[in-house]
């Protein structure tokens, strides 16, 4: 295969974008703090990459994928850093404390599965589950496809993750293919489509803040 070839390089390439696309979330936390309050913002992107983190670093142990290995201890320690600034800036404790436990829970759960699995099949079966959790989470923000669509208003979605989760999921494929794993091919494949669909909506329905700023132009020009 073409790719094989270059697999050292897209993977320490895919390494790098992905790091930058998990520090995106900076610009989260900055209009959180602009706002004072973490309200109106999901949390699921920050708690959901954390439990997502812990477990795609034990299928790279697996695999023994230094390239993931790496990826995963870094988005580990973001997506912790970012939840603990949105729980600082949120008032609704008690939702956030059941969405921890929920998903420590089930995170437990997985590991410990792992730990007791045949060692012929964990891999496969492994694979299997932290791809379903992959594409879950990359899709999570369809959830709020009938609001953007009521509203017209594409605010609530979390676009710095949309739009480099696109460019990162890309990659992840060309990286998947270079190391022929059918896991990584797939999860960023059906990555790749769920982000494209999502940044669409960007464009068939822009955010008031950005035609507010055109309509306050306009009035300037007037």
């Amino acid at each position: 295969m073409v790719l094989e070839e270059y697999k050292e390089f897209i993977g320490k390439f895919a390494m790098i974008v992905t790091m930058l696309q998990m520090s995106s979330g900076v610009f989260i936390c900055k209009d959180i703090y602009k706002k004072g309050t973490s309200k109106g913002v999901d949390p699921m992107p920050f708690l959901g990459g954390i439990g997502l983190c812990i477990l795609m670093l034990r299928y790279a142990l697996m695999l023994g994928d230094f390239t993931m290995i790496v990826v995963n201890l870094f988005g580990l320690a973001t997506s912790l850093s970012y939840m603990i600034w949105y729980y600082h800036f949120t008032s609704n404790t008690q939702k956030v404390h059941k969405l921890i436990f929920k998903i420590t829970i089930f995170v437990l759960m997985l590991i410990g599965y792992a730990q007791i699995e045949d060692s012929t099949k964990i891999e496969y079966r492994f694979g299997i589950v932290v791809t379903v959790l992959l594409l879950l989470l990359i899709g999570a923000p369809l959830v709020h496809i009938s609001d953007v669509i009521k509203t017209k208003n594409t605010e609530i979605l979390p676009f710095p993750l949309i739009f480099m989760g696109t460019f990162v999921s890309f990659l992840w494929l060309l990286y998947g293919f270079s190391i022929d794993n059918i896991f990584v091919i797939f999860q960023n494949a059906v990555g790749l489509a769920l982000n494209v669909a999502q940044l669409s909506l960007f464009i068939i329905f822009p955010s008031k803040k950005s035609q507010g700023g055109l309509l306050s132009e306009q009035k300037k020009e007037d």
